[in-house]
């Protein structure tokens, strides 16, 4: 037997607009941004200024061709389907790069050396 965790499902407008949202911080509005879907997710032009424009989404090939290109749609999708959590899990490789930098910043100023760039 599952877990009883509630049902949480968004509407068409709202999975639509949420993957617009994420396109358009993604590739911006402009025609170049309709060129870069059609090549990820192999679609007419019409159907990628549809998904910029929020006025439908993309369902299961396309859905996942975007992701595979997208960190940002695949956040975006976690966060859709109720799983935050697990966008923390994604940021973690790039958070440590960063934080290993910033530490290797540090011992230098500590060490009065300067910083190799």
């Amino acid at each position: 037997m599952l877990p009883k965790r509630g049902s949480f499902l968004l509407s068409q407008d709202q999975y639509a607009k949420g993957i617009s949202l994420a396109l358009q911080a993604e590739l911006g509005s402009t025609h170049q941004a309709v060129k870069v879907l059609m090549r990820w997710a192999h679609v007419s032009e019409k159907t990628a200024k549809n998904w910029l424009a929020g006025k439908t989404g993309p369902r299961g090939e396309h859905l996942a061709a975007l992701i595979s290109h997208s960190d940002l749609m695949l956040n975006t999708y976690l966060v859709m389907a109720g799983r935050r959590p697990a966008t923390v899990l994604l940021a973690l490789p790039s958070l440590r790069k960063h934080l290993l930098e910033l530490a290797g910043e540090i011992d230098a100023c500590l060490a009065d050396k300067p910083i190799d760039e």
